[in-house]
């Protein structure tokens, strides 16, 4: 569990972690791959999320996808850019998280993924959560923490002792 501390000086204010669905570049259903291409490559973006009619969340674009799309073993067929739709190369396997997720949740998954994206209980794309955010998080913590709270090195002793009252709550 991310103590409340840490969490704080994490998340700089409310819902800032969050980047509103409005901000963030999206594509659609069934937009063409050359227009999927022109927003990637417009926005220097290496994957936005797909949408459909609803706003719903559908899956992911990204340049790899476009390109696997339109080569075969000899050539690249950028004619195919405007013949085939994003629904039929999307990603569909992508992290998400509800709108009130838990923060170590994303920790984990922003391991492997530059940005998270978050829908609501009917699957609204919300916005995203990218690694930045969280990285910018983590330099403020480098350098506020010790600012802010005195911070005092455990002994040994004071650790065993945790240790005990920690598996004795687990036991009750």
């Amino acid at each position: 569990m991310i103590g409340e501390k840490i969490k704080s000086l994490l998340i700089s204010s409310e819902g800032a972690l969050v980047k509103p669905a409005e901000e963030v570049a999206v594509v659609g259903l069934k937009n063409r791959l050359n227009h999927a291409l022109l927003i990637l490559t417009s926005d220097k973006y290496a994957v936005v999320p797909v949408l459909d009619d609803e706003s719903k969340m559908c899956g992911l674009i990204s340049m790899p996808t476009i390109f696997q799309a339109i080569m075969n073993i000899e050539d690249v067929e950028f004619e195919k850019l405007g013949e085939i739709e994003v629904r039929e190369v999307m990603d569909t396997d992508y992290p998400v998280v509800k709108e009130d997720f838990e923060l170590e949740e994303v920790l984990h998954a922003l391991v492997n993924h530059a940005f998270i994206t978050v829908v609501d209980d009917d699957n609204y794309f919300k916005g995203i959560i990218t690694r930045s955010e969280i990285l910018k998080g983590t330099n403020r913590i480098a350098h506020e923490f010790e600012k802010l709270y005195d911070v005092r090195e455990k002994t040994q002793e004071k650790l065993n002792r945790d240790e005990e009252v920690k598996k004795e709550s687990v036991l009750k």
